[in-house]
């Protein structure tokens, strides 16, 4: 057996504490591969890059550029719902703002305008829009699946769900271009 000397006691301290601060690396890489928190597996399967970014990836924070409708808080009203989508939510998004709105069976979006132009697509059941524009000129027109419209700025327009029956309500999604922090609809 070596004698036990300062000089073998320092050089095998030295090697312990080298040990030990490699397996800290691989400890922490192991943990660090894994996340055991609470997840969302569908939106982390749609967004891989947000959940383990590549090596590639700069780290810096890149704004966000997509808002699912999803996420966006639901107001309800006794004849359908609205959630929207601005600048608030999507910073990125400076000049446009988006809604999504359905209505049941007689519910009806109340005559209101914007001061910038508004386009519509009907993404399910049969509506009725009334809408007025800047000049006084009327148009009142059915509308129905994958009908698509604009509506000038200054147009003050009125969604009516005409399907007679609440499983053949309608729903719609509206893009407002304009920049707004508050409500765009």
């Amino acid at each position: 057996m070596s004698a036990f000397t300062r000089r073998s006691f320092i050089g095998k301290t030295a090697v312990a504490i080298g040990s030990f601060a490699a397996l800290q690396k691989i400890a922490a890489a192991d943990r660090s591969g894994s996340d055991p928190g609470p997840a969302n597996t569908v939106l982390d399967g749609q967004n891989p890059d947000s959940i383990w970014p590549p090596g590639t990836d700069s780290k810096s924070l890149v704004q966000n550029f997509k808002y699912p409708f999803s996420f966006a808080n639901k107001r309800t009203y006794e004849g359908g719902w609205s959630r929207e989508v601005t600048v608030r939510e999507l910073l990125v998004s400076k000049t446009l703002a988006g809604v999504n709105m359905r209505l049941t069976a007689g519910g009806v979006r109340e005559l209101h305008w914007h001061t910038a132009g508004e386009w519509a697509i009907m993404l399910y059941g049969t509506a009725r829009i009334t809408a007025i524009d800047a000049d006084g000129k009327s148009f009142v027109a059915d509308v129905k699946k994958t009908i698509f419209g604009f509506f000038r700025a200054g147009s003050h327009t009125r969604f009516k769900a005409s399907t007679p029956t609440v499983a053949n309500s309608c729903s719609c999604s509206m893009t407002v271009n304009f920049p707004s922090r508050r409500r765009c609809c």
